[in-house]
């Protein structure tokens, strides 16, 4: 089962999610800021792509956080940082169950037809 976690109004979300639904993939969506990150599944993201890429820089979210909280970032205060704050998780992450994605370009979507 292929899930996509994201937010419901974000533009990346809603293509992800069309672009899987026109393909006709059956597809489960977490909205990470109503059903929140769980530790356990942040831990398999980040083992898989590392924390790097999962870290929004970009976000309103993290716009908004304190400048002690955006210093030294380092795996275990970006890991901490996004389970407080789920928003701060680049999007939409999609779980195919043989690999994860993150964000939704040309490459990501080349990925997931190949895996699809």
């Amino acid at each position: 089962m292929v899930t996509v976690y994201g937010l419901k109004n974000c533009d990346s979300c809603r293509a992800a999610r069309t672009y899987l639904k026109e393909r006709d993939f059956v597809h489960d969506f977490h909205d990470l800021r109503a059903d929140g990150l769980d530790p356990a599944t942040l831990d398999t993201w980040i083992a898989e792509l590392g924390w790097e890429p999962l870290l929004n820089k970009k976000s309103t979210t993290w716009r908004g956080l304190d400048d002690a909280d955006k210093e030294g970032v380092d795996a275990a205060r970006a890991q901490a940082l996004m389970l407080a704050h789920p928003t701060l998780v680049k999007r939409p992450v999609i779980d195919t169950g043989r690999g994860i994605t993150v964000g939704f370009d040309r490459e990501v979507r080349a990925a997931l037809q190949a895996v699809l």
